[in-house]
Formats: C-alpha cells, structure tokens, sequence
C-alpha cells in the first residue's frame, strides 16, 4: 500500500488533526439488517468529526483525500468518511502515525482497528467472524450518549431456527413426536 501521501502530511498538521479528533472525533460500527446480505446484516465502519466551524474539517478532508460533508439541521458541520478502503488506507495509517493522547480515544481507535482488520479479512461473512466483530462492537465508546438501534442480543435473537422449529425440537428431546 502506498504511504507517500501520508509522508506529505507536515507533522504539525498532522498532529493538530490528530489532537482535534481526539476531542471532536469519534470511531463507530453500525449494524443494519439486510436480508440481502449473506449473514442478513450489514457492518458498517464510521470515521467523523463534527464541528461548527467548517474551516478545520475542509483542512483534514484536503490532506486525509478521503470522505464527505455534511451539515445538521443544528448548523454542525460533519467530516465522515465510510468508505472501507478510505478507511483501511487513509484513516487508520494516518491515526497510527498521528496517535492520540486520551486513553479513551486511543482504546476505541483499537477496537476500531481490530473490528476493521476482521472486516478487510472478509470474517464478517461468517457467523463466528460477525459474531466476535459484533462483541467487539460492545466495547467501543462505552458510556453516557452511546445510542444503538441494533446490539448483540437482537444479532444473537436474528439467528435463531424459527420457533416452530425449535418448538419442534423441544417435542421431540421430551419424547412428545
């Protein structure tokens, strides 16, 4: 993989960016179901840094060449970058280089990682592969705010025989089919 971009980052810049997502910055993994999808879910690996003023974000769009903009109802400005080959040759090279200084951010920046090499890895097309990214998932921006439309349980739930199948199976271990 070609690291020459990242060598053209002057480290102050790069360590400004770094120091700036620490505090404004988060790393996430969404879930949606998708019956279209082999294992019915899809894993979806987030990048973004919010801000009101545009100036920082427009800044670390330039240099990380990578991602988009959007801007909330609210007037907040986002920088996020979802796409995983951004994210695998931009995001995680550029954030490896330029660490963080909290410990909070340098652990969920890890677990982040973890989850994106089982993804590059295509793990998540298996059940024990999505499973172990999903329980990693738990850990990540553990905490006050952290709102989920999906967890391990509706995952766990989603792959369960029908119940009338398990119903089935219950009858017959207790000798009633």
């Amino acid at each position: 993989m070609d690291q020459n971009w990242l060598k053209q980052i002057p480290l102050e810049k790069g360590y400004y960016f770094a120091g700036f997502t620490d505090g404004e910055g988060s790393f996430n993994v969404s879930m949606r179901k998708r019956p279209d999808h082999s294992m019915k879910w899809q894993i979806i690996l987030t990048f973004n840094v919010s801000q009101r003023d545009p100036v920082v974000l427009a800044e670390m769009k330039r240099y990380l060449g990578c991602g988009r903009f959007l801007k909330r109802k609210d007037g907040v400005n986002c920088y996020i970058v979802q796409n995983p080959s951004a994210i695998q040759e931009r995001i995680i090279p550029f954030f490896k280089k330029f660490s963080f200084l909290s410990s909070n951010k340098k652990k969920n920046f890890s677990i982040f990682v973890q989850i994106a090499e089982l993804m590059f890895s295509k793990q998540h097309l298996t059940k024990e592969g999505l499973l172990k990214i999903i329980q990693l998932r738990e850990t990540l921006n553990e905490g006050k705010g952290r709102k989920r439309k999906y967890n391990l349980v509706d995952f766990q739930g989603s792959t369960n025989e029908t119940p009338q199948r398990l119903n089935a199976e219950s009858q017959q271990t207790l000798g009633m089919i």
